[in-house]
């Protein structure tokens, strides 16, 4: 294949999210009248807004090949322990609170990977049931109700937008001033590339997947607040699962499973995409027995398109390498 077609079939791939994005709208738009209203559109990115909170998190840890599988556990053991233990702190010291739960959860994961040199699949698949686990133990299985500070943040907005999405929305653009902005973000894009080659040149990059994991887990307990304020409950299945779409998400947005390539404005954006799928749904009334293969059929795509992406990049990288050897 020349490179002329190399690139346009890289552009297209790339492209694709955002057509899938304008087929999903007019497709449910067409069957659901009620789908392109302004307070259903106004519904989707309030929903969206957990999901969109939890994939930029993602996006750090992805961006220096990482995983973190253990960020729905994250949102249920956070929120229990919230609702048992410490229900009368004020709506922003309780979101704080969740985060540092988080926190915590990230670093423990960062120390298996970067002291014990366990793989972060493993590491996270364990922390994972531990989370889980904890919360069951705790809540002795029983579902936990959220205190009125925690509804009074679902319940809320300013100047006619919801908390969720001015929280989303403050997130992401710190998120994307570090991403962008400093040398921080730069050290990311720079280990997922090559993470050896980041050591060589003087990247501190122990530091660096302490920080991203932390971090991981501080997005993945705010986005459960943000959920738990949104369900007003949480249950054993409270956060059960959202690990494989929130990696959707940001693979999606174009954030490679191999890292060194993608944006937390993707991965807001393939949120919001997955969000607005799972709302149409409602509204056509499917049965929700099939929501997990339509969501799986999501993820499957993201992968897909992530893995021709990557042969793609590699084989232009060759060539252009080639050619300027030659």
């Amino acid at each position: 294949m020349h490179t002329s077609q190399q690139t346009l079939k890289l552009t297209l791939l790339r492209a694709t999210p955002a057509i899938m994005f304008v087929v999903i709208l007019i497709l449910f738009s067409i069957l659901s009248p009620r789908f392109l209203n302004v307070q259903n559109l106004t519904n989707i990115l309030t929903q969206s807004a957990y999901m969109g909170t939890m994939a930029i998190g993602m996006t750090f840890v992805l961006l220096i090949a990482g995983m973190d599988l253990s960020v729905g556990a994250v949102m249920y053991v956070s929120a229990v322990l919230l609702i048992l233990y410490l229900p009368a702190l004020p709506m922003i010291a309780a979101m704080l609170l969740m985060a540092a739960i988080g926190a915590l959860f990230g670093l423990i994961n960062a120390v298996f990977i970067v002291r014990l040199k366990v793989i972060a699949f493993v590491v996270t698949i364990a922390t994972l049931y531990v989370g889980r686990g904890l919360a069951l133990y705790v809540s002795s299985t029983r579902t936990a109700l959220a205190p009125s500070n925690v509804l009074a943040f679902g319940e809320g907005a300013w100047f006619g937008v919801s908390y969720a999405i001015w929280t989303l929305a403050a997130l992401f653009g710190v998120a994307l001033w570090i991403e962008r902005c400093t040398p921080f973000g730069r050290y990311l894009y720079a280990m997922g590339a090559d993470y050896d080659g980041a050591r060589k040149a003087g990247i501190p990059v122990g530091a660096m997947t302490f920080a991203v994991y932390v971090l991981c887990g501080m997005f993945a307990g705010i986005g459960g607040f943000i959920s738990l304020s949104q369900t007003a409950a949480a249950s054993s299945n409270f956060g059960y699962g959202v690990e494989f779409p929130v990696v959707a998400a940001a693979v999606l947005g174009g954030t490679s499973l191999f890292g060194g390539r993608g944006s937390v404005v993707g991965s807001v954006f393939g949120a919001v995409l997955i969000q607005t799928v799972q709302n149409g749904l409602v509204l056509l009334d499917v049965n929700p027995y099939l929501y997990p293969l339509v969501i799986s059929g999501i993820i499957f795509i993201a992968v897909l398109l992530d893995s021709q992406r990557t042969q793609l990049l590699s084989r232009l990288t060759r060539r252009q390498i080639r050619t300027d050897t030659a």
